[in-house]
């Protein structure tokens, strides 16, 4: 039997996904099996892939939601349901376990254990955010639905988008229903799109805030908690940031061989300019040969800073960095 105190009344814990129980948007985990399945390419996943960086590391403005919202659903118009679902439930373990948070699973654990009823409340769609809900051994998962034609086939549409003040509706509609009471009950979120859910219970914690999240739990005497340690690693300090070095010296090795080849070209603005002012044809070609050994030292210099860092850095940063490539369908 269990030593944990048992909750009088009956309260629950609810838990956004993204960012909260995991590390990242729970579609960019199964991004790369998507792509095997040949259901998106692999320059929908870079793409996806930079925005999963901007996400992770700025937060989830409304508007950038909204943004990502209308990608998604263009994207996986046509899609089954079915096999989407199937392709979920088969990677679940390899996806999801290397990248949820150990702070996230030992509260959902310790909540069941002290009585408390618990919900995953998330914007994703029910297909992603169920199989992860029974894997976490959560009570229930209350998430947004695509609407499908007679085919099984994704529209393109939504017919529930669980989302902002939708998140705190539905959190009310179930303390309704199973006779919780919220005044005693706890909420988890990283983003401040969740605020009313959030506000909704007596006990909000921000977790990993945003900066707008943060500022309002400041405000309003939340608890701010800080998750950082993943399932799928022993040492996940920095993991992030180390990351997005690597990428961002990745983005500027790219934009040095652009601009190597633009002057190995004879396009370089620089030397039009200089030629057109009077400069001599040799001297302008000899001011792009110098800038181009310099682009391809900077191109060699950025890549190879690159991948030492993730190479080097084991444990959590190498399993991100992998995470990435695989999603791009490199690893």
């Amino acid at each position: 039997m269990s030593d944990a105190p048992k909750v009088r009344d009956m309260e629950a814990a609810f838990f956004d996904l993204d960012k909260t129980v995991i590390d990242r948007a729970s579609i960019m985990a199964f991004a790369g099996h998507f792509r095997r399945e040949g259901l998106v390419t692999r320059r929908a996943l870079a793409r996806g892939a930079c925005n999963q960086l901007v996400y992770k590391h700025r937060g989830a403005s409304a508007r950038r939601l909204e943004k990502v919202r209308r990608s998604v659903l263009a994207v996986t118009k046509g899609w089954d349901r079915s096999q989407v679902r199937r392709i979920v439930v088969e990677a679940l373990a390899e996806a999801v376990d290397p990248i949820t948070y150990v702070e996230a699973r030992e509260l959902i654990d310790r909540h069941i254990a002290e009585g408390r009823r618990v919900y995953l409340v998330s914007a994703a769609p029910a297909e992603i955010v169920e199989p992860i809900a029974e894997r976490l051994g959560v009570h229930e998962a209350v998430a947004s639905v695509a609407r499908v034609d007679g085919e099984g086939r994704y529209t393109g549409e939504l017919e529930r988008y669980v989302y902002a003040s939708a998140k705190a509706e539905a959190v009310t509609e179930i303390a309704r229903r199973d006779g919780i009471d919220l005044s005693a009950s706890y909420a988890y979120s990283d983003s401040a799109t969740d605020v009313p859910m959030l506000e909704a219970v007596g006990h909000p914690v921000a977790v990993n805030p945003d900066r707008n999240l943060r500022q309002a739990a400041i405000e309003r005497g939340w608890e701010v908690a800080r998750f950082s340690r993943l399932l799928g690693s022993t040492v996940v300090e920095n993991a992030e940031e180390t990351v997005v070095d690597a990428a961002m010296a990745i983005a500027a090795a790219g934009q040095a061989g652009e601009a190597g080849r633009s002057v190995e070209s004879g396009r370089s603005v620089e030397s039009g300019r200089s030629v057109e002012s009077g400069r001599s044809v040799e001297a302008g070609q000899a001011v792009e040969a110098g800038r181009k050994r310099r682009s391809h030292r900077r191109a060699w210099t950025y890549g190879s800073v690159a991948a030492a860092v993730a190479a080097a850095g084991g444990g959590a940063t190498a399993l991100a960095w992998r995470s990435y490539r695989s999603q791009l369908g490199q690893a």
